[in-house]
């Protein structure tokens, strides 16, 4: 018969291993909001990034992201590393670094985001010019589906 603990224990062997998992945290500063918009509507609007790095996590580790935008603004998303360019492979085209997907909890988490980066995008470039970025980030998702 099994040992009631044996059960206890394995619980919280995978706690402690989720927990370090999620124990890394990348942060990316952005000096400039418009670096930002760039990259929200070239990548991350797409469900993840590219990170330029020599040293890399392995593939599948799974971490906390923190984007650091200008005016204290920040962004926290979980990530996991998919796909790597290590730097025996890297050329100027393709650097050395970790393509990153981003696992949102919920569509909530997700809309959430989108919607604060849209409000920023207006303010800052204009509806106009926001609405057409915007425009090209939904075609392209629309795309992909």
């Amino acid at each position: 018969m099994a040992d009631p603990q044996d059960h206890v224990r394995d619980e919280k062997e995978a706690t402690h291993e989720r927990e370090q998992r999620k124990a890394i945290t990348l942060r990316v500063d952005y000096k400039r909001v418009n670096s930002f918009f760039a990259d929200y509507t070239k990548n991350i609007s797409r469900g993840g990034t590219f990170i330029r790095t020599p040293r890399p996590l392995d593939v599948g580790t799974e971490f906390v992201f923190l984007l650091a935008l200008p005016d204290n603004v920040q962004f926290e998303l979980t990530g996991v590393v998919k796909w790597l360019v290590n730097d025996a492979h890297a050329s100027p085209e393709a650097p050395a670094g970790m393509g990153i997907k981003f696992v949102f909890a919920d569509d909530a988490q997700r809309h959430a985001v989108e919607s604060v980066v849209e409000s920023m995008m207006t303010d800052a470039l204009g509806p106009v010019l926001a609405a057409k970025l915007l425009r090209g980030v939904k075609a392209r998702e629309t795309d992909e589906d």
